[in-house]
């Protein structure tokens, strides 16, 4: 048996030979096979580019967070946050010090009828607050970027090579009808070149579930260091703020250094 198993492997006719079986499948077959292909093709490119995208944001959130906590003053950290343009804590950072200074700005200006100096605090700090939600919203939305593309692949892919398969068998049933032999030297062929495209969809499905699941979980980290991050920029902005005003009643122009 073992025997007999060893020359139907070796036979020509049954060699497992990818190139061939593609280049003897029917035209929906390979037009399948293209398809696929496509997909393959775009995964790796979004894997491979995410990849790299998501480590030089991680080190580079890094770095910057590294430099805040040995630099507490914002004025100069602001100037050192744009070395780190690949990190999505870097837009964050200069949009909420930007509305800081404006917001300190109008307090500045403000005439003596203006509200208490807590009162102006929390108008500052909430109006800061806002927009650093609204950045870091900015940036949390951009982490799982072309992620979708994967998730597609890695489900539609499957169902397109056993589409593939089905009428590869059906074509394979519908020669045996026409030349009346249902031998197994036969049906074979037919049969082998109908896997191809199974075979093909696993092959781009299994690569873009397993690089949407890694990329998923770094997206998802780096957006837990952006929420935490907004709360550590306002209370350093909200200690410069108490550290800084001057005990007037108003707010004089040139006092107020962050």
């Amino acid at each position: 048996m073992g025997h007999g198993l060893l020359l139907a492997a070796t036979a020509p006719g049954l060699r497992a030979d990818p190139l061939r079986l593609v280049a003897e499948s029917g035209a929906v077959a390979q037009l399948i096979l293209l398809t696929l292909l496509a997909f393959s093709v775009m995964s790796w490119a979004v894997i491979l580019g995410r990849y790299r995208s998501l480590r030089r944001a991680e080190a580079e959130s890094q770095a910057l967070l590294r430099e805040l906590q040995s630099q507490r003053r914002l004025s100069e950290m602001s100037e050192r946050a744009a070395r780190y343009p690949s990190s999505p804590l870097s837009p964050i950072f200069q949009a909420g010090f930007r509305e800081l200074i404006e917001a300190v700005n109008e307090g500045v200006g403000a005439q003596r009828g203006a509200p208490p100096l807590d009162q102006a605090r929390e108008r500052i700090v909430n109006r800061v607050r806002r927009r650093l939600e609204d950045a870091a919203s900015v940036q949390s939305d951009g982490l799982d970027r072309n992620l979708g593309l994967l998730a597609t692949t890695g489900s539609v892919t499957p169902f397109i090579g056993l589409f593939g398969t089905v009428w590869g068998i059906m074509d394979a049933f519908q020669g045996i009808g026409v030349t009346g032999s249902a031998s197994l030297a036969a049906v074979a062929p037919g049969i082998s070149e109908a896997l191809v495209t199974t075979a093909a969809g696993l092959g781009a499905a299994i690569p873009a579930v397993v690089g949407y699941n890694l990329l998923l979980a770094r997206a998802r980290r780096l957006g837990g260091r952006i929420e935490r991050f907004v709360p550590q920029f306002l209370a350093l902005a909200e200690a410069q703020i108490d550290g800084a005003r001057p005990a007037a009643p108003t707010l004089e122009a040139g006092k107020f250094r962050l």
